[in-house]
């Protein structure tokens, strides 16, 4: 039962009494009775795996415009929510993109606040006025104890005056707020002592608000991880273009490894300039001198194997970069393109690889019919490339490109559908 003495102290908090008996909490049986407190409008620090937080019922304007009067913060700077997981993200949040349960799943419990547009039910000032809320799961056990018991959101923000240091344990937080706030869970030292990363997820493209505990990019790269990710290989005069088509029509981001390389070579300096340290003098004012380059490399297979480890380590960087801002504009399908994708490495990032096969016949006549070459030149190439066997071994699917358009273009769309789905 709560004492009457904790009553009366929460009753002066209502009435907004500056000096009161902060009591500091440390046992698992006190978790109720903070959760009391805070039903009753008080103020509650509590740790969490970043730095303590300062809690108020998030559902209470009353008791969150005290906590903006203590911690003396503007009261146009908006609160998060602590809550006790992603199944609360439906309460306090609409028009919810798949990211949100994708990040929460990835990073909660743990030092990440998503930003989404907020339900009528949050109060207009833990908004300051704005359409967006913070939601957070924070890693701690006190804490989770304490949302659950309390069946409450908690406005939380750091629990210290705006503009001093965040506290990392109980005395920090004593020494700013004893006797202006109702209790502090003692949960030891905070072992990150940085703030939440920020992420707004409210519209696209998405946004880092504030880069804290956990990194910008592991952030994007979790939702690339959830990507639909189609990889497709395949030798020339294959019929590629036909399936990246059918996946452009399914809202895929078609990244085209051949054209990221070319772009590179005119743009990426650091590229080049360990192309030249392995082969020198094959770059002249920035430029690649392909021939060179070419007389050496094709007339040495550890030479060509050399080349292939820079090039496809850049070429892999810049299309998860790609990836990234994908992901930062809310897309969820992206195709890789790229005759080397699985020796590059790039089939790694890829939920299925599909490879795209033709009879030798039917492809030289068709590379032929493109590039105008001769015959001779047409047979060099492509028998310089990966058998078909090759693609059937390697990748998750193929697609063999020997009949008619109409036929290819149907299978490409079963198909796409199937991996898709």
């Amino acid at each position: 039962e709560i004492s009457a003495c904790l009553v009366g102290s929460e009753m002066c908090i209502r009435d907004r009494c500056k000096s009161m008996e902060t009591r500091v909490y440390t046992e698992e049986n006190d978790i109720p009775v903070a959760a009391a407190s805070l039903r009753l409008g008080g103020l509650v620090a509590v740790p969490t795996e970043t730095v303590y937080g300062l809690c108020a019922n998030g559902l209470d304007a009353g008791a969150v415009a005290h906590l903006y009067e203590v911690k003396g913060r503007p009261e146009v700077k908006p609160l998060s929510l602590m809550v006790a997981g992603p199944a609360e993200i439906e309460k306090y949040a609409e028009h919810i993109p798949p990211a949100a349960f994708i990040l929460a799943a990835r990073f909660w419990p743990g030092p990440l606040t998503i930003v989404l547009r907020a339900q009528a039910c949050v109060p207009e000032i833990v908004r300051a006025g704005g359409e967006t809320v913070g939601l957070r799961c924070p890693d701690h056990p006190a804490t989770l104890a304490l949302i659950e018991a309390a069946q409450l959101p908690l406005a939380a923000p750091s629990a210290n005056p705006s503009g001093a240091p965040s506290p990392k344990t109980a005395d920090d937080v004593l020494a700013y707020f004893d006797g202006q706030i109702a209790a502090v869970i003692d949960g030891g030292p905070c072992g990150m002592g940085r703030e939440s990363t920020l992420v707004d997820l409210s519209r696209t493209p998405y946004r880092i608000l504030r880069s804290a505990a956990v990194p910008d990019d592991a952030v994007w790269d979790a939702l690339v991880q959830k990507m639909h990710i189609v990889g497709i290989t395949g030798g020339t005069g294959c019929g590629k273009t036909t399936a990246l088509m059918e996946l452009e029509r399914q809202g895929a981001l078609v990244i085209d490894c051949d054209a990221v390389y070319h772009e590179l070579l005119a743009s990426n300096t650091a590229m080049l300039a360990e192309i030249n340290a392995r082969f020198p003098g094959t770059i002249e004012d920035g430029v690649l001198q392909r021939k060179k380059l070419g007389a050496v490399v094709f007339a040495d297979a550890a030479a060509l194997d050399d080349l292939n480890a820079i090039t496809h380590r850049y070429v892999r960087a810049e299309v998860q970069s790609r990836l990234r801002a994908w992901a930062r504009q809310g897309g969820t399908v992206a195709a890789i393109d790229a005759i080397a994708l699985i020796e590059s490495g790039l089939a790694e990032l890829c939920t299925v690889t599909l490879g795209v096969t033709a009879p030798r016949a039917v492809r030289i006549e068709r590379l032929i019919a493109r590039e105008g070459v001769t015959r001779d030149y047409a047979e060099a190439r492509i028998d310089a490339q990966k058998p078909n066997e090759w693609f059937t071994k390697h990748c998750s699917y193929v697609l063999d490109n020997g009949g008619t358009l109409a036929d290819f273009q149907r299978r490409c769309h079963q198909l796409i559908q199937e991996v898709l789905s």
